[in-house]
Parts: structure tokens; C-alpha cells; sequence
């Protein structure tokens, strides 16, 4: 396993770490086979989404925040419920395909850690 660190400096940000997960791929030998990026915390999420365009991101977060609003009334006491419903919906792991010790993602893909109760500093396992 390889242990990534992610520093995000806004409440909500995407942060494109598909490099990173390939270098951790080569530094873990995998050759063919799954690769799984895991993220171990509850405000914070991980997605697979547009690397060309960046109105896809805000667009994204703009959708996530219509649908969970930062300010909705919760009951959990620390104020960041909205961001452990975004990273469930989001989701805490994906899983890449590699072959030839490359990541098959498509075309305009990329891998995204999802923040949303920062700035903060996060870890990201790739197993």
C-alpha cells in the first residue's frame, strides 16, 4: 500500500491526483490488475470525472451544494454534516484497471480526492 498526502485549501475542492496514483501504481509494481484508491475519512470523498474541462468541477460542486447546502438544518453538532452526505454520495474508493503498469482511464478522465469540510490535510491509500 502507498499512503498519499493531500492538502486542500478551500472548504470544498477537487484536487486531481491522477499522477500521483500512477506513480504510486509504478512504486507498487502493479503490473495488470485493479488498482484501489481508498480514502479514510468522513468529509472527504473520491471521484472519477472530466480532466479537460474545468466548468465540469464547478459544475459538480455547484450541484453537490444545491443538493446538500452547506447551512440545512442539521442535528450533528460540529456543523459539517453537509460534507459527510457529499463524500457518502460521492463515495470513500474507486477502483482503476492497469495494464501494462499504466492506468486505463478513458480518454478525458481523471481522478479526483474530493474535499469538503477543509482546509485541511488528508491521506489517500492506493492498494
Amino acid at each position: 500500500m502507498k499512503e498519499l498526502t493531500v492538502s486542500t485549501s478551500q472548504h470544498t475542492e477537487f484536487v486531481d491526483i491522477t499522477a500521483a496514483v500512477q506513480a504510486a501504481v509504478g512504486t507498487l509494481k502493479i503490473a495488470d490488475g485493479l488498482v484501489t484508491v481508498f480514502v479514510p475519512h468522513t468529509t472527504a470523498g473520491i471521484t472519477i470525472n472530466e480532466n479537460a474541462d474545468p466548468d465540469v468541477l464547478a459544475d459538480l460542486e455547484a450541484a453537490l451544494e444545491r443538493m446538500v447546502p452547506r447551512q440545512g438544518g442539521y442535528r450533528h453538532g460540529e456543523g459539517n454534516s453537509a460534507a459527510h452526505v457529499k463524500a457518502s454520495l460521492l463515495g470513500f474508493s474507486v477502483q482503476i484497471p492497469v495494464q501494462a503498469g499504466r492506468l486505463r482511464l478513458g480518454a478525458w478522465q481523471g481522478i479526483y480526492f474530493c474535499e469538503f469540510d477543509g482546509p485541511r490535510r488528508r491521506q489517500v491509500w492506493v492498494c
